[in-house]
């Protein structure tokens, strides 16, 4: 009864002293225990389980009853109980391991990767914007986005920009008498990265007659890229778009947006 009694005190005081860190302490160790059974359930080792829990059983049975040679035994397989276990899930330890630091780093290269989906989506709204202003008042310009191809070799014949894309810039590139309008812009990563630079003429001789030098350019730099370049005609407004040696013609800004959401964007998909 006075055991009863030093018991019942003892909770007691226990909640009388009760702070913050205790229910974190709790809340940790219920988290810990969670995993511990959820580890052992998935990996269907019940009968594991069951003998770890006859032999705890068996253990507090010996305290109970005295039994001192069983519960000397009990309590040495107990003391090594915790290596055997490591030992014995050697495998599946790893393997929980590896998923958590490889979740990790999925996690942290899917932001990267939203990242840059965002940052070229909007790249094509503000491309868009331009080029609807540049064809309704018939100013040429010719932009190259790169895709998964390097054109260094282009960059290198333009000048360095790198900046933000967006569409009061560009249509100033673009500009009749601003030092680079005659060139490409390059967009590259979501960025302009060059303007005044000069793509390789098509050699084909299948072109249509009426194309001028926007147009055979944009045609040759797809025979060697997989770059999406857009041409806005000087003569007419019309847009079209060169990709994988083929130009097409008479986009409206929607269906040049949709088409860039199609063909660009999804390079940087999650």
């Amino acid at each position: 009864m006075e055991n009863f009694s030093a018991f019942i005190e003892s909770v007691a005081e226990s909640f009388v002293n009760f702070k913050v860190w205790d229910v974190i302490d709790i809340l940790l160790l219920t988290g810990l225990l969670y995993f511990l059974f959820h580890f052992v359930f998935s990996r269907k080792s019940n009968a594991i389980l069951v003998g770890i829990a006859i032999c705890l059983l068996l253990f507090f049975a010996t305290f109970i009853f005295n039994l001192k040679a069983t519960h000397f035994l009990l309590n040495s397989v107990i003391r090594m109980g915790g290596l055997a276990l490591l030992i014995l899930f050697q495998p599946e330890i790893r393997d929980a391991i590896e998923k958590i630091g490889s979740g990790a780093l999925t996690s942290i290269s899917s932001l990267g990767d939203r990242k840059k989906k965002e940052a070229m989506h909007s790249a094509i709204e503000e491309i868009c914007k331009a080029v609807e202003d540049l064809s309704k008042t018939r100013t040429g310009a010719l932009i190259a986005i790169t895709r998964t191809t390097r054109i260094d070799d282009v960059l290198q014949t333009g000048v360095a920009v790198n900046a933000d894309v967006n569409s009061f810039l560009l249509r100033n590139l673009f500009f009749h008498k601003a030092p680079l309008h005659d060139g490409a812009v390059v967009i590259d990563n979501a960025r302009i990265a060059a303007a005044g630079c000069l793509l390789p003429l098509t050699r084909r001789s299948d072109v249509d007659s009426d194309l001028g030098t926007r147009h055979r350019s944009a045609i040759g730099l797809s025979e060697t890229s997989d770059a999406v370049i857009i041409v806005v005609s000087e003569e007419t407004g019309i847009i079209s778009v060169a990709n994988d040696c083929t130009l097409t013609r008479n986009y409206t800004p929607d269906s040049l947006k949709a088409y860039l959401m199609q063909k660009v964007l999804r390079e940087h998909q999650i």
